[in-house]
């Protein structure tokens, strides 16, 4: 039997006093207590024009909004500007615009100014509810891991400084930088840096570049206890003696050349240990084993050229999957990756899971591509830099909400697409009684309890 839902159903010309997204004043309730209305409208002040009606500061937060909510373009603030009883007053299109391209005349004080803000923001969330499990400080999930890693942004028409790909696509190749929050939470966009798309994935520069500007958003109580991660790309003797200097940790992937290859056929058999899995159980046909002492070239130090003092290399070897296509740099059977830390009293399978987690960092930025960053919109470099920047506002918003909101519950993990079409798309009325506004959700909508308890969490002590 075959059943038409639409059957009977007729388009009704009237209308209710419905908003839709009524769960994005989650998001406003988060960016109020986080001081990141205040923030941004202090940090923009001097892109105000004189008489002007919209603060450069909501206009930003009404556009991040938009992009929290799913917008990929400037022209999405429409959505909020739609409706004024949730989010105040809106500015048109064309402001929006005039205020994107004042921004980009002098690009580097306007990020400078918008990372300011989400900096100050950070800290007040963060002193609100550290969103990291164990003590500060400590290994048992107090250190603050850092993931930096690069992705490619597909251009589809002539964008200034977009250039071809190493993967023979047209665009840009933007390096990220995020906090992981571990397995019982999301991760945190920390700094997002426009790079044209022939930029290389092993360039120091913007390894050391990332690096610094993730760290000024870190609270400063919480800067001196990071672990850095990155795969192969970050494995440069300049960029691992900037995490020194600086007096951090770091596990970087490092690439099974010849000396790494000569030193696994060198190496004892029983230098070999079982490798495990995230829950701690014994992982299957996976060994690990230090190499350090068999590669004498990492273990020199002292000039600008070496390796820094206190590196470690650590293998691991795993029998391929049946049917994988084994590559060059695997030994006897074996597939081999290698990582350099400086941690030390670790055990090498702690230590190798501790890096295998790096692989979260691909979760944030498949998070990131559904909240605008799939397509840069705009045709300028500077402002498609302003655009990141929106880009982070909005992840912000989104995680700091999960952070304040749902502690413990399983929305914390959410992504967004499910964040989006669970919690803040709701549809709602808003009731006027007196000197009163009050926003009635409808009746049966499975996860009213979740934006019930979020919104008792996000309200001031």
């Amino acid at each position: 039997m075959k059943f038409n839902s639409l059957s009977g159903l007729v388009l009704d010309g009237r209308r209710e006093s419905l908003v839709s997204s009524c769960g994005a004043v989650l998001l406003r309730q988060t960016a109020r207590r986080a001081g990141l209305e205040r923030g941004l409208s202090a940090q923009l002040a001097p892109w105000r024009p004189e008489r002007a009606v919209h603060d450069p500061g909501k206009v930003l937060l009404d556009v991040a909004t938009a992009v929290a909510l799913g917008g990929d373009c400037l022209a999405d603030v429409a959505a909020v500007r739609a409706q004024p009883d949730l989010f105040g007053a809106v500015a048109s299109d064309p402001t929006v615009s005039r205020l994107i391209a004042a921004l980009a005349v002098d690009v580097d004080a306007a990020v400078a100014a918008i990372r300011a803000a989400r900096a100050q923001a950070r800290a007040a969330v963060w002193g609100l509810r550290r969103p990291l499990a164990g003590t500060p400080g400590s290994r048992d999930g107090g250190l603050v891991i850092v993931d930096l890693d690069a992705t490619l942004v597909t251009a589809h028409s002539d964008k200034e400084l977009a250039a071809a790909t190493f993967k023979r696509g047209y665009g840009f190749h933007p390096m990220c930088a995020f906090v992981d929050h571990g397995e019982d939470g999301t991760g945190e966009t920390l700094a997002v840096i426009l790079r044209t798309g022939s930029a290389s994935a092993f360039a120091p520069g913007d390894h050391i570049a990332a690096l610094d500007a993730a760290l000024a958003q870190l609270p400063a109580r919480e800067r001196g206890q990071v672990l850095v991660r990155t795969d192969t790309g970050g494995a440069s003797k300049k960029f691992l003696r900037h995490i020194t200097d600086l007096g951090l940790e770091y596990s970087i992937g490092f690439a099974a050349h010849d000396t790494v290859k000569a030193a696994i056929d060198t190496i004892p058999t029983q230098a070999w240990r079982a490798a495990i899995d995230s829950d701690g159980n014994p992982r299957d046909s996976a060994q690990v084993a230090e190499l350090t002492a068999w590669i004498p070239a990492t273990t020199r130090a002292g000039g600008p050229d070496d390796w820094p003092p206190g590196m470690r290399i650590i293998a691991r070897r795993e029998r391929p999957h049946p049917g994988a296509q084994l590559r060059l740099t695997d030994h006897d059977g074996w597939r081999v990756t290698c990582f350099a830390t400086n941690t030390t009293g670790w055990r090498l399978a702690d230590l190798e899971v501790r890096h295998r987690q790096r692989a979260r960092a691909e979760d944030r930025i498949r998070a990131l591509k559904d909240t605008g960053l799939r397509n840069l919109p705009l045709h300028g470099f500077a402002q498609n830099q302003i655009w990141l920047e929106i880009i982070t506002l909005a992840a912000d918003l989104l995680t700091w909400t999960q952070t304040l909101a749902w502690h413990n519950q399983p929305a914390r993990r959410w992504e967004p697409k499910r964040l989006r079409y669970r919690l803040l798309a709701v549809a709602a009325r808003v009731i006027h009684t007196g000197r009163s506004r009050r926003l009635r959700l409808p009746n049966n909508w499975p996860w009213n309890n979740l934006i019930d308890t979020g919104w008792a969490a996000l309200q001031p002590d």
